[in-house]
């Protein structure tokens, strides 16, 4: 069985780690440099330099291989999904892009191809859970909050990314929308920011940024649905500060000559800020809450996540928590598990009766455990 992992990043990385112990893998990324540390970490990976930009050649790039994984910034998300399909591939995507990615569902069932989408932590593990509950209950309410951050609090970010700054910045500009009352509103990101304690993490900052995604629309019949990001507490004020100061716009100005947006400048300046260093120490942090009517009993389901980094190994617990739903979602369409042909989100998966089991085993058996509570 061979796979293609298109993007060689920190996720990518990790997945290629993970499914070439059972599979012959293959990670393409234009980064030599990304591509050598992957061969350093695990060197059963066969690597390729490609410019995945090139979506015209996707054919030629991916003939030979039975499943593909794209896990390619978001920018270019929505392209590499659309070229991966008009290739006949079946497919798990972790690319998060702002595209809707049901408008590729059609050429999808066209080309006979299983694609599951948004297959990270949240969204996608909060996918599989809002799914699952679904089939089984009636939701009256979803509310998830969710963050990834280091152990130590440097300033001034107090923060690490493992996706790429554009990505996140993305998530800090373009509005939330969510569902209130059964009706979907949208909201500034950042706003209604709240503190919060955890047990682990201490007190973190809760804001509105746009994660629902697919929920809005497939999950349209729950009244009450919203999803928050989590900080330490003062981050979002720097990130306020850098908006209205202009350092996200993609309006170019020109600098001794050059075209260049503040966006790409800023981007540029934060890779190298909120890169994580080999050693250092961080945590993913999820808080799922689902409300409604079980068996006539009105029930709320909390689901709690606190991971942290994998000492031996040396992997991300970002990288792990979010790689590791992709390729148990490529494990489902492999197995045969789920067969359907078409775009899918993980909520649209989750609701098959072996599908969420199989997903939170895998998961178990890599060490990210959900721990489950449920109020009566």
């Amino acid at each position: 069985m061979k796979i293609a992992i298109l993007g060689a990043g920190m996720v990518g990385r990790t997945m290629a780690i993970d499914l070439c112990a059972k599979y012959d893998v293959t990670s393409f990324d234009i980064s030599a440099a990304s591509l050598a540390i992957l061969t350093a970490k695990e060197a059963r990976v066969k690597t390729v330099v490609a410019d995945l930009g090139d979506y015209d050649n996707y054919r030629n790039l991916l003939e030979g291989f039975d499943f593909v994984i794209t896990a390619v910034p978001g920018f270019m998300g929505y392209k590499t999904l659309e070229a991966v399909i008009n290739s006949g591939k079946n497919v798990a995507d972790i690319s998060f892009f702002p595209e809707n990615s049901l408008d590729l569902d059609a050429l999808a069932k066209e080309k006979n191809v299983t694609a599951i989408v948004d297959c990270g932590v949240a969204p996608g593990m909060s996918n599989y859970i809002i799914g699952h509950h679904n089939s089984k209950m009636e939701i009256s309410s979803f509310e998830c909050m969710v963050g990834g951050l280091p152990k130590n609090r440097i300033k001034p970010w107090e923060y690490k990314a493992p996706f790429s700054p554009i990505d996140v910045i993305e998530e800090y500009t373009r509005p939330a929308r969510m569902m209130e009352n059964g009706r979907i509103v949208t909201k500034p990101a950042l706003s209604e920011s709240e503190l919060i304690d955890f047990d682990h993490a201490g007190t973190l900052e809760s804001f509105n940024t746009d994660g629902l995604r697919s929920l809005l629309f497939t999950m349209s019949h729950i009244q009450d649905m919203k999803e928050k990001t989590l900080r330490y507490p003062g981050h979002i004020d720097l990130i306020k500060a850098m908006i209205k100061g202009g350092f996200f716009s993609n309006d170019t100005i020109n600098m001794n000559g050059v075209e260049i947006s503040p966006l790409e400048f800023s981007s540029a300046v934060l890779i190298n800020q909120w890169k994580s260093k080999p050693d250092e120490e961080e945590f993913t942090i999820m808080k799922i809450k689902v409300r409604g009517i079980e068996n006539g009993k009105e029930l709320e389901y909390v689901y709690d996540l606190y991971d942290v980094n994998d000492e031996v190994s040396g992997l991300s617990s970002m990288s792990r928590t979010t790689g590791y739903t992709c390729t148990a979602s490529l494990e489902l369409i492999i197995n045969g598990m789920f067969q359907e042909k078409g775009v899918f989100p993980p909520e649209l998966v989750g609701g098959k009766r072996e599908c969420f089991p199989f997903v939170m085993e895998y998961l178990k058996a890599r060490g990210v455990h959900y721990e489950v509570n449920i109020n009566r």
